[in-house]
């Protein structure tokens, strides 16, 4: 078992570094939601700093059942590392260690030849980080599998969607949810912004991967996620998904009065 453990990358930056103060943010962030929690197969949420896309994270993932168990899916913002790259360390977080859940990863890792166990692309990566505190305060016992994915075919996107969803089913443990993380549109201007985005959640909702996937790559929509964001469809309809919700769309310019220049974020259910 890896005894590498990772340090929080922008703990102090895109979230509050220490225990209380960020508890207490989420905790305003999340304000009243439903008791009745959905279960769902796969999620889609932002990862910008919480001042910009805390809310929607909050909304999102907060509206869900979190198992003890959550592969995170996504981008490779650094350029580092390899290709479609694993961690099996222990993340050091401010409101605690969250262990790799190692039997989960060793099985995805022998499914496919293009996942690969890897530390360096996760070192300074802000798109899994930010996710966990939310995680972490829903599940206390929370466990996860962390995979980035740099820009890659289809073809090999699909193995590799494939290839953890039949991990999944081999699974002893069938109660793990699949966590994309992906912001929408970035610095264009809120109009623009809007008839991008809205384009690419339809063809999510339309539940067609290769649809979403080329269409967000021939349009050059400037959607981060969209390799994560492609594979937790593929493994959520193999896995039986069947309907999505779009839980939220906002942008960066609610915060900060531009809207020349925004980034979109969404929250999406899939269940």
């Amino acid at each position: 078992m890896n005894s590498i453990t990772r340090s929080p990358a922008v703990a102090g930056r895109f979230y509050p570094g220490d225990d209380s103060s960020l508890r207490a943010t989420i905790q305003n962030l999340t304000g009243d939601l439903p008791e009745h929690k959905q279960k769902v197969l796969a999620v889609m949420s932002p990862h910008a700093g919480y001042v910009y896309s805390g809310a929607v994270a909050a909304e999102t993932l907060g509206r869900i059942e979190i198992p003890e168990t959550v592969i995170l899916l996504g981008p490779n913002h650094t350029g580092k590392g390899k290709t479609v790259a694993l961690s099996t360390a222990t993340w050091n977080m401010p409101m605690g260690h969250v262990p790799c859940n190692y039997d989960l990863a060793r099985a995805i890792l022998a499914e496919s030849d293009f996942i690969e166990e890897d530390e360096l692309a996760h070192k300074y990566e802000h798109s899994l980080e930010v996710q966990l505190p939310f995680l972490q305060m829903a599940q206390p016992d929370l466990s996860i599998v962390p995979i980035t994915i740099s820009h890659i075919s289809y073809q090999v996107l699909e193995e590799i969607a494939l290839a953890i969803a039949k991990a999944i089913k081999k699974s002893t443990n069938k109660d793990i949810l699949i966590v994309a993380s992906s912001d929408m549109t970035h610095y264009e201007s809120r109009s623009a912004a809007i008839k991008k985005d809205h384009y690419a959640l339809e063809k999510l909702t339309d539940m067609n991967p290769d649809l979403l996937y080329s269409s967000v790559i021939g349009q050059h929509i400037s959607m981060c996620g969209i390799m994560p964001v492609t594979a937790a469809l593929i493994i959520a309809l193999e896995l039986g998904a069947t309907k999505t919700e779009l839980i939220r769309y906002t942008d960066s310019g609610e915060i900060t009065g531009d809207t020349d220049q925004v980034v979109g974020y969404a929250g999406v259910l899939i269940s």
